[in-house]
């Protein structure tokens, strides 16, 4: 009954399937089913809430098949998989949800309650942002976006200024989605949408948030370095801070409460998202619920990025159809001094129900697309293995270079690089620790990003490796109140934040250096956006790890002048084309990549499968507002 634990970190949601399935299988029990339907019902829990730890939010019914017969999973068996789950009295339906554990949806997807509870709630949300009716822009918001984007004529030189054309149709509408890579220009075109807003209404409440601590910091200093050109009088009215999207909420007492929930709404009229690639389905349910109706919605990330770490890839999927109707498109057209034949729009990666609501940045104002980082990812995006490799094996740009090391651990030329890549910083610190501002910085230009956590080419190890050499360098340097040996504190250790802690204002993904204070107390000072640093004893930090290494999905929301990716020596499940993708574009000038080619190969071919029925329920929301009908409204464990 046991399915295949791929690693240690698989055990605690093997645990938790495996009570589900032991708590269906009495429930079924005491249902009277037969012995048959209990073995099938009890491997449908546990392989459903497998697939929910995996980042899924629904199991497919061939995939359920497959594990409970292989010989057995095609169409003629599937139906009466299918008859048998319904009959037991523990799955439901979309049309009579009840309060049963599992939902089996008319596609065969296999789901837990909750997760086809919020995948239709966020539908139906979404649908009612896209469906309202167009905000009618005035000629002085035409004018005032011609002002705002005039900069950016010579860089598009003649063509469609899409970022424009995005601020525009976020005008137009309730609901906003724009995708692109770092350096596509998406907080550009967000500060001068912002702009419109406040001159429309200087009392306008505008609400900036991310899923993290480390892009919420982010995004309120860029915001504040892109708005220089703005008149002071709008300058002034832009939001002076981003919250993390618990915080913007509420966290209260007990699993998944939040203050502002549907029932009582956030107080603004615009919220903006960014990093929301790293949206799981639930958190952008209970997100998206507690915005009221009357607000704006704007949600900016990149589709090709990693998807959540929990279940599902909403952004991904909100961004798969970048259609605007033929009264869109004039619109659109008409407000941007275009023809409506100009706006030439994207192939969708799916059809969606989603329209009138997407925009894809592709060109990157960073780098340029035949440039090392940008020819890179862009190889990376486009599954073009082959031309890749052989391109790094020429070494023909010097931003990007692979370190063709395959081995267990990493090898010479790998820990050459990755020893004098901190070189700068750990000269920084043995320098003059008490340069704070100096020594943050300096950190801030290179990071060793890990596709895992565990083995010898991981972030514990490589993280235990950087200790052992900061304490070789630095032990001359410092005195021993700076560097101890025996204990895990020093001068110069960086540390990241696992876990928000609201009293301290310290958030998931954080990073602090731990240097004296003016005592001479190791303190660690993590970087306050406008004023300094904060510093906290050790004993006070929430969980934490020492942070020379993170994984990649941890880089998400941070951006460095250099980056050196670490892949496994095996193939693995993990490493996938998002991944990589993801670590290169954490990069502004330079990126090495460790890894064999096989490896490396396999990961730009291997796209990130996340199965999901949110373009089905994106479906069937529409519908419902066309011509609305009664559902089963069971409340679902939320």
């Amino acid at each position: 009954m046991n399915a295949v634990v791929d690693s240690p970190a698989d055990l605690p949601a093997a645990h938790l399937a495996e009570g589900f399935a032991r708590h269906v299988e009495q429930w079924a029990r005491d249902l009277k089913c037969d012995d048959a339907g209990v073995r099938t019902v009890r491997r449908a829990a546990f392989e459903v809430s497998m697939a929910t730890s995996d980042g899924h939010v629904c199991l497919s019914l061939a995939e359920l098949a497959t594990g409970l017969a292989p010989a057995h999973a095609s169409a003629p068996y599937l139906a009466p998989l299918r008859q048998g789950l319904l009959a037991s009295g523990l799955v439901g339906t979309p049309d009579s949800p009840g309060a049963l554990p599992m939902i089996l949806d008319d596609d065969d997807r296999l789901y837990l309650h909750r997760y086809f509870d919020y995948e239709r709630r966020l539908a139906r949300r979404l649908m009612c942002a896209a469906s309202t009716e167009p905000t009618l822009v005035d000629g002085v918001t035409r004018k005032r976006l011609d002002e705002l984007f005039d900069a950016n004529a010579v860089l598009v030189d003649g063509a469609v200024d899409w970022q424009k054309v995005a601020a525009a149709l976020a005008l137009r509408q309730r609901l906003t989605i724009i995708s692109g890579g770092p350096g596509t220009g998406k907080t550009t075109t967000v500060v001068n949408l912002l702009a419109c807003l406040i001159a429309q209404d200087p009392d306008c409440r505008i609400a900036l948030a991310a899923p993290t601590g480390k892009a919420a910091a982010r995004m309120t200093e860029a915001i504040r370095l892109r708005a220089e050109h703005l008149p002071p009088e709008i300058r002034d009215r832009l939001p002076s801070e981003s919250f993390t999207i618990h915080r913007l909420l509420g966290v209260r007492p007990g699993p998944g409460g939040f203050v502002h929930h549907a029932g009582n709404a956030l107080a603004i009229d615009a919220l903006v998202v960014d990093e929301a690639s790293m949206l799981d389905v639930a958190l952008a349910t209970k997100l998206l619920e507690a915005v009221p109706e009357t607000a704006r919605i704007i949600l900016l990330g990149d589709k090709d990025q990693l998807a959540a770490v929990e279940s599902g890839a909403v952004f991904s999927e909100l961004s798969a159809d970048p259609t605007l109707s033929d009264t869109c498109r004039r619109d659109i057209a008409e407000l941007c001094d275009l023809r409506p034949e100009q706006l030439v729009l994207p192939v969708p990666t799916q059809p969606s129900a989603l329209q009138d609501g997407v925009i894809w940045f592709t060109q990157n104002f960073r780098f340029a697309a035949d440039s090392g980082i940008g020819r890179l990812a862009a190889d990376i995006k486009g599954a073009r293995a082959k031309d890749a490799i052989a391109w790094l094996r020429a070494g023909e740009d010097d931003s990007v270079r692979w370190l063709d090391d395959g081995g267990a651990a990493p090898g010479e030329a790998t820990s050459k690089f990755l020893l004098d890549g901190f070189g700068p910083y750990l000269d920084a610190v043995g320098r003059d620790p008490m340069d704070h501002a100096g020594i943050t910085e300096s950190f801030g230009s290179f990071r060793a990003l890990c596709a895992v956590r565990e083995g010898p080419r991981g972030v514990v190890a490589i993280n235990e490796r950087m200790t052992r050499h900061a304490h070789a360098v630095l032990n001359p340097l410092l005195t021993p109140q700076g560097i101890n040996a025996a204990s895990s504190w020093y001068a110069g250790r960086p540390v990241m934040v696992l876990r928000n802690d609201y009293v301290l204002r310290l958030f998931n993904g954080d990073i602090g250096i731990t240097l004296p204070d003016a005592s001479g107390e190791l303190m660690v000072f993590f970087p306050d956006a406008g004023s300094g640093f904060r510093a906290f004893a050790p004993v006070r930090l929430p969980a934490h790890q020492t942070a020379f290494a993170m994984t990649v999905h941890k880089s998400q929301g941070s951006e460095f002048d250099e980056v050196l990716v670490l892949l496994p020596e095996q193939r693995s499940r993990v490493v996938t084309r998002e991944l990589l993708y993801t670590a290169v574009t954490r990069a502004r000038q330079r990126v090495a990549i460790c890894a064999g080619a096989q490896v490396l190969g396999a990961a730009i071919q291997s796209a990130t499968g996340r199965h999901s029925g949110l373009l089905a329920r994106l479906r069937e929301a529409a519908t419902e507002l066309k011509d609305p009908t009664p559902h089963d409204t069971t409340p679902a464990n939320r």
